[in-house]
């Protein structure tokens, strides 16, 4: 139509410009696809931190970003599962040291916003990434290519478009994937704080009645905290000045690493599980919170949306080497298979966790406390449980 722009056209275009989007942008530029970025870059204010396990951390090593970032992150070495219920079924505590599987760390604790910097310094320098500094505005997946219009007014065309946008991702909408939610009576508070003792780089996790607390290193004698409870209670404890707050985590945490003061600000965001019925269709494909929402527990929420990266830019990148389309129905369908047990199993298995805790009914707990107590105390069951929680050994399997 006369006076409509001519777009430009891609290989991939990535919508959304958090962690796994950049990674998977700067994972299929590095291998040569002609890659358009669409994110608008935004100052990183939250002060909220991430634990990147096993193979997230090879990813970012792989695709040279985690040279520029490591020096700020901090090693979690063992990890502590407590059970604080105070009820009379209760779970041992299990205590996973990554001495036992012969790693120097399970993975690394660092602010969000460390990262990203480090992602968005590395994707400035590859050449075959086009950054459109502007939230796409309408995706028109067509027979052999889509179509991206941004808020500006910018036109681009790709064979695969990789939706990294979020809970309310437009990509999922245009490619008509519908959604299963489940709101959960749950809110996240998170914040930082600083302690009188070090934390010898031990991540510890109180399981409540309304959801577990979890206390994880930060660099120095500082930790982030994760405190999962009822909204009634996290808008109490947002009320309160960082001093009682202080106070509060520090009884919480069982004073483990002495007295507590809040550093910057504090967060807190509503719970809910989302499936998307599909996670590839139409020339889209899902990776984070577009493909999984999950309730932060055993740290797997990022983690699982780098792994979705990293499976799409290796079937993007081999689609291209032999000259094939990287949006055809079979490289999504492979997609798809490499993505739906990975994410189907992790979220079972948060789910079945969440839901013991929070559970009254005795059977449940005595469940919960005889498999806790079988993880704890049968070393070969524990180490299994270590090695899949860094990530699922049969993945690459699934492609």
């Amino acid at each position: 139509m006369t006076g409509q722009p001519h777009p430009q056209s891609f290989d991939v275009a990535v919508i959304g410009g958090g962690p796994a989007g950049l990674v998977a942008a700067i994972g299929l530029a590095a291998a040569g696809a002609n890659t358009a970025l669409v994110a608008r870059r935004a100052p990183y204010a939250d002060n909220r931190t991430t634990a990147l396990l096993g193979q997230s951390v090879e990813l970012l090593e792989r695709l040279g970003v985690w040279q520029r970032c490591v020096a700020n992150a901090t090693a979690l070495r063992v990890m502590r599962l407590v059970d604080d219920t105070g009820r009379l079924v209760r779970a041992p505590e299990v205590r996973f040291s990554c001495d036992e599987i012969g790693r120097e760390a399970f993975g690394y604790n660092i602010e969000n916003r460390i990262l990203l910097e480090a992602l968005e310094s590395r994707a400035a320098e590859l050449a075959h990434i086009t950054r459109f500094d502007d939230d796409a505005d309408t995706i028109e997946p067509h027979g052999e290519s889509a179509e991206v219009r941004t808020r500006l007014g910018q036109l681009l065309r790709a064979r695969l478009v990789i939706g990294a946008d979020g809970r309310r991702s437009l990509s999922r909408d245009a490619a008509g994937i519908d959604v299963k939610r489940r709101a959960l009576a749950q809110t996240a508070l998170t914040f930082n704080v600083s302690h009188s003792r070090p934390h010898h780089n031990v991540s510890t996790e109180f399981h409540t009645v309304h959801g577990p607390c979890v206390v994880v290193p930060l660099t120095g004698d500082r930790s982030s905290i994760v405190w999962v409870t009822t909204p009634q209670e996290a808008d109490r404890l947002m009320a309160l000045s960082d001093e009682e707050l202080g106070v509060a985590v520090e009884q919480q945490a069982h004073s483990i690493l002495g007295r507590m003061r809040i550093e910057g600000p504090r967060h807190t965001f509503p719970l809910a599980i989302e499936h998307p019925r599909r996670v590839a269709t139409n020339r889209v494909v899902l990776v984070g919170d577009a493909a999984h929402v999950l309730p932060p527990i055993g740290a797997q929420g990022l983690n699982m949306g780098l792994r979705d990266a990293s499976d799409i830019i290796d079937i993007a990148t081999e689609a291209l080497g032999h000259e094939d389309d990287p949006g055809s129905a079979q490289a999504l369908a492979r997609f798809e298979r490499a993505r739906w047990a990975d994410i189907g199993s992790r979220s079972l298995i948060i789910d079945w966790a969440n839901r013991s805790l929070l559970s009254d009914f005795l059977p449940a707990q005595t469940v919960r406390a005889l498999g806790m107590h079988l993880i704890g105390g049968f070393g070969p069951l524990r180490r299994l449980a270590m090695r899949e929680g860094l990530a699922p050994s049969w993945r690459s399997g699934a492609r």
